[in-house]
């Protein structure tokens, strides 16, 4: 607790520079990466990543000192030009986005490691740090790197504001965006400058290697939680943001933990959690609704034979054998004692010396699906033209979603039957 206070009172600069600028970096990369992730493009913030590296070994190699505003002006050319040489190669040769994605990515990459061994074996001083753009210092970030960071964070959030309606359009419906006159191209470019921009901010923080996963887990975890692109960016920020502040603070109470990676740690364990566990797309939310689904349909399915075999002995209400449910429709035994032991939790069915009998719940909700049942192969003869013989299996799915309005508009259409086109009664 003490470390807790001590950190979050800011009263060493160099804490101030850390957290600050891991935010500032966090959502800067965060929004940018929800267009790339919406246009199915997240490779490129890998390639960009890689790909600056020859940059900042250059603009050092020319001006002599690691002056941010000048690494990440080499960083920002180097990363340009590695997107402008993938679309040439997309553009003008039968290699495909994914094969010229790896090769510009590579040779990229490889020229930097080039040139940064280069650098080191030259004997120049000023290049003690330089390689920790490979994996990323933050607790290295200065005055200077937080103004950079600053600079660079406005102009990619404003360029966002401004732009936002565009950038949604080219990244869900670019064809749409082209008939009604928009300049794709030139948005294109915009959008590819403010992501080689998100990228170069944060490459200090947490290097080539990491920097995609900054870019793009904010997104994919966002994805999970909302539908809305507007929500999205706002969740995808807040995930950056807290990742940037628990990076920087791990770092601080452990100092032998780098604050880069736990960065991405964190994100990858905010991911996880929105994966299996996001409200309306998490694997374990869908599976149990799909377990919900099938649960309400085998309930529903043995009503509906108990009530047929009601309706066969003329009482509804009579004790009815395991066997004879297995005659009106073949459930696996599992299936069958799963089945009815939650009919009987639920107080749908009662049980006396080994047979079975329906509640006066049970039978009304077995009438209403039989009802339903019938209503519907009735309107798929009478309207789709369906031989009778045809239409049980439609029926036996599409009852279980009929609502009470559907219902009600049903029975107008149909007249107010009072039979199905097997002339069984539809229960009222």
């Amino acid at each position: 607790m003490e470390t807790l206070i001590e950190f979050f009172s800011f009263k060493y600069p160099n804490i101030k520079y850390v957290v600050f600028g891991t935010i500032l970096l966090s959502i800067s990369s965060a929004v940018v990466g929800c267009f790339t992730f919406i246009k199915k493009k997240s490779l490129v913030g890998d390639v960009i990543s890689h790909a600056v590296l020859p940059g900042i070994c250059i603009s050092f190699m020319v001006s002599g000192s690691k002056d941010p505003f000048l690494l990440i002006i080499g960083a920002f050319i180097s990363g340009w030009i590695s997107i402008l040489v993938m679309d040439a190669i997309i553009r003008n040769t039968k290699i495909k986005e994914d094969a010229a994605t790896g090769l510009s990515l590579s040779v990229f990459f490889g020229i930097g490691i080039l040139l940064m061994t280069y650098i080191q074996h030259s004997g120049n001083a000023a290049q003690s740090g330089l390689d920790t753009f490979l994996f990323g210092k933050a607790a290295a970030l200065v005055g200077k790197d937080l103004m950079a960071f600053s600079i660079i964070a406005v102009i990619v959030l404003l360029t966002v504001f401004f732009f936002y309606k565009e950038f949604k359009l080219i990244s869900f419906d670019q064809q749409f965006a082209k008939v009604i006159g928009l300049p794709i191209r030139r948005l294109e470019m915009v959008l590819t400058s403010i992501t080689v921009l998100a990228v170069v901010t944060g490459i200090q923080a947490v290097g080539v290697v990491l920097m995609a996963a900054m870019l793009i887990t904010p997104a994919a975890a966002a994805r999970f939680w909302t539908d809305r692109l507007s929500r999205m960016i706002l969740m995808a920020s807040i995930f950056g943001a807290f990742s940037g502040i628990s990076g920087a603070f791990i770092s601080y109470s452990a100092p032998s933990m780098p604050t880069g990676p736990w960065m991405v740690m964190v994100l990858s364990i905010i991911a996880l959690i929105s994966f299996f566990f996001a409200p309306r797309k998490g694997i374990v939310i869908r599976q149990w609704r799909r377990f919900s689904i099938q649960r309400q349909l085998l309930e529903e399915n043995l009503l509906k034979a108990f009530y047929r075999i009601g309706e066969n002995s003329g009482e509804h209400f009579n004790r009815v054998a395991v066997d004879d449910i297995q005659l009106i429709r073949n459930f696996s035994p599992a299936q069958l004692a799963k089945g009815l032991r939650k009919l009987r939790v639920n107080g749908y069915v009662q049980r006396a010396n080994g047979s079975w009998y329906l509640t006066n719940e049970g039978f009304e909700k077995g009438k209403r699906i039989t009802r339903l049942h019938r209503l519907w192969e009735l309107y798929l003869t009478k309207y789709l033209r369906i031989a009778p013989d045809h239409v049980h299996e439609d029926a036996d799915t599409i009852e279980h979603v009929i609502t009470p309005e559907l219902e009600a508009r049903l029975v107008k259409l149909l007249e107010y039957p009072t039979e199905d086109p097997h002339l069984s009664e539809i229960p009222k």
